[in-house]
């Protein structure tokens, strides 16, 4: 058997120790250059579509995107602000400590919700078409008490997601680069404060095209690399198992310090776990298995904390505002699927890869996200490093424009023109809109350095996510699909649940280790009874309380309650308001959104249980299918929104080359009541 290129890492305690592949200018240039760069082209792009294409630039605009934008774009948006740092880097780390299950489960645990999201989309254009938040609904439906409470759950989402990318990035740049942590949290979010500055939710969408495109040009390159290119499926399966059949003198004969003193892996990572001896609670101890306790521990706790950072983060809510009724649901679902490819795909190469290779990566390093980076530089040497940080640039401030504009809605909206400025204009609804993204972005970046110097790493934040925000899930939920939903049951669910999670939480970590410490408490065990106990029993309060006293709420009452602030620039144009069609829309986006979560959650990795061990022609196969979904993915999304966008680059074009004079804007007719009582 031919065994891995892990020679020249001999004497090495830790991949990148005090060596870093690229030097700390190349760091600042992609740091602060990226961010210029999209600032202009967003900017640009911006004024030609308002110019050439008659789009209206107001406060509607500027939170909305028109509430025009089509499938292909809007799946493209759902991809970006998706694709996390933790995407792309704590998808490999648990590839890296749970073998073939960790993928999987960070992809499908973080799929479904997209999926599900579609048919809230749908339920925000048969029900509420002028809102702008998700607060606006709740306040419509249950009063202040109820606003003030969910007010304060989205803003914990914005700012634990807006946390991860930060981290993660922050920690990147400083191995790879050595950009300090302190700068490079306080950098990263200028580029985004820039051009979502410039040009609202429109100019973050266009943006986003194009990171995404990046990213997926970038992972394609990595896994036609890993596995035709440099490597095969049938070497990558060999040095699989021989990493999870090594014992502890075989792992010793490969590493020593510097002085010839022989160490191996550490459960503390004391001298770093390295991928050598197999998985504990893995089938036979192997890499190569779904049969994996911790990979379905971690999968539980990834599909409740996701659960928050999507019915709890007002961004994919604004993405279902922002999109046209006919292609909310197809949108959210091609999202969904393109999406599923980044977390399962790259960590199936880049993580699994890890491992074969033996690389040094200690437990630290994967906790704070750098296995990729890790294997970009052993692959490709500073080119590798560069792409990686590139592609980790891409995620960070697609997602990060997108929480931005995220807050500067809730703050503008639910807060100044609820409480302080009933009577807002446009133009004071756009001025706050743009200082609180400034803001914002700031208070994240000292906020992240805090996290960071406390001991706080991109893994631990992320398995956290659940406790503190899972809570509000099944309310919101329960908010646009069920009428007899009450109040008092929604904030007693929201409540309730994140203080029991947390009580749970602290007792599971205490009987542990017997100690309450970030250790103890970032452990897996601790992390589930918590996140599990606020999504159960929320919901459970709010069914009991809700059934004791049923609302049987009007839905026509988020009309009534619900205003504009301005009639231009709305995209509420009757027919596409259709009563049939949002039904059958319903209908199709139930019928895949929770057929494919079964598929993806319970069919899939039952069918893989019989495998056991994968075979040799098992893990090609399973390899197979993560090359082509990526490839598929990949094409699709950057080619379709371009198709769906050919008219107005078009009369852009035009009118830029003088072929036609600058488009007047295109007269709306704002949606009246009556042509749309009764639809629901």
């Amino acid at each position: 058997m031919e065994v891995p290129p892990y020679e020249q890492y001999r004497h090495q305690e830790s991949f990148f120790g005090d060596t870093y592949p690229l030097s700390q200018a190349t760091g600042y240039v992609i740091i602060v250059g990226f961010g210029f760069f999209f600032s202009l082209f967003t900017s640009l792009m911006v004024w030609l579509d308002a110019k050439y294409g008659g789009t209206i630039v107001n406060s509607e605009q500027f939170n909305t995107a028109g509430r025009s934008v089509k499938t292909g774009l809007t799946a493209s948006v759902i991809v970006s602000q998706w694709t996390w740092a933790a995407t792309l880097l704590q998808s490999s780390n648990v590839a890296w400590s749970y073998g073939v299950s960790g993928p999987f489960w960070y992809a499908s645990g973080a799929t479904i919700q997209v999926l599900l999201f579609g048919i809230l989309a749908i339920e925000i254009k048969r029900k509420a078409p002028t809102c702008h938040t998700v607060c606006e609904l709740v306040r419509a439906r249950w009063g202040t008490a109820a606003h003030m409470t969910f007010i304060f759950f989205c803003f914990c989402a914005n700012i634990i997601v807006t946390s991860m990318l930060l981290l993660g990035g922050a920690a990147t740049m400083k191995a790879l680069a050595d950009v300090p942590i302190w700068q490079g949290s306080f950098l990263i979010p200028w580029g985004v404060i820039f051009y979502t500055l410039a040009g609202g939710l429109k100019a973050t969408f266009l943006a986003s095209y194009i990171h995404t495109a990046i990213i997926f040009v970038i992972l394609v390159t990595f896994v036609f690399t890993v596995y035709i290119k440099m490597f095969s499926t049938d070497l990558i399966f060999d040095w699989l198992k021989n990493a999870a059949l090594a014992t502890d003198e075989a792992c010793t004969a490969w590493f020593s310090d510097a002085n010839g003193v022989s160490f191996f892996l550490d459960e503390d990572g004391e001298k770093g776990t390295y991928a050598c001896g197999g998985v504990a609670g893995n089938e036979q101890g192997e890499y190569l298995t779904m049969i994996s306790g911790p990979g379905l521990m971690f999968g539980i706790i990834n599909i409740v904390g996701n659960f928050g950072t999507v019915f709890v983060d007002q961004s994919y809510w604004q993405s279902a505002i922002a999109a046209k009724p006919a292609s909310a649901h197809k949108g959210y679902l091609l999202g969904g699927l393109v999406w599923f490819t980044i977390p399962f795909t790259l960590a199936t190469s880049m993580g699994l890869s890890s491992i074969a290779l033996m690389l040094p990566i200690t437990s630290s390093e994967a906790g704070a996200g750098l296995v990729p980076p890790a294997v970009a530089t052993h692959l490709f040497g500073s080119d590798g490093s560069m792409m990686i940080a590139i592609m980790l640039f891409m995620a960070i401030v697609s997602t990060g424009s997108a929480e931005s504009i995220a807050v500067s809605s809730l703050v503008a909206y639910d807060i100044y023109r609820e409480y302080i400025n009933p009577k807002a204009t446009g133009e004071q609804i756009l001025f706050v809109s743009r200082v609180v993204i400034v803001l914002f972005g700031l208070f994240m970046g000292v906020f992240s350095i805090i996290l960071n110097e406390i001991g706080l790493n991109l893994g631990w934040v992320y398995l956290f996510m659940g406790i503190c925000i899972g809570s509000a899930v099944v309310p919101l939920w329960n908010m646009m699909t069920w009428k007899d939903a009450n109040a008092t049951g929604a904030i007693l669910g929201a409540w309730c649940g994140l203080v029991g999670a947390v009580v749970v939480w602290f007792i599971a970590a205490s009987i542990q280790s017997g100690e309450i410490s970030i250790k103890s408490l970032g452990k897996n065990e601790p992390m589930l009874a918590g996140n599990l106990m606020a999504i159960l029993s929320s919901a459970l309060i709010h069914f009991v309380v809700s059934t004791m006293a049923p609302q049987d709420f009007d839905w026509k009452e988020f009309e009534n309650k619900i205003t504009l602030v301005e009639e231009e620039g709305t995209g509420l144009q009757d027919e596409d308001y259709n009563d049939e069609f949002l039904e059958e829309a319903l209908a199709w986006i139930k019928k895949w959104g929770y057929g494919l979560t079964i598929v993806l959650c319970l069919i899939w990795p039952v069918l893989s249980v019989p495998a056991g061990v994968f075979t040799r022609n098992y893990f090609a196969f399973w390899v197979f299918i993560a090359i082509m979904w990526g490839f598929i993915a990949t094409s699709v999304i950057i080619a379709l929104p371009i198709y769906e966008s050919a008219d107005g680059l078009m009369a852009v074009m035009k009118g830029m080359f003088g072929m036609e004079t600058s488009a007047e804007p295109v007269p709306e007719k704002a949606v009246s009541k009556s042509s749309r009582g009764g639809r629901v």
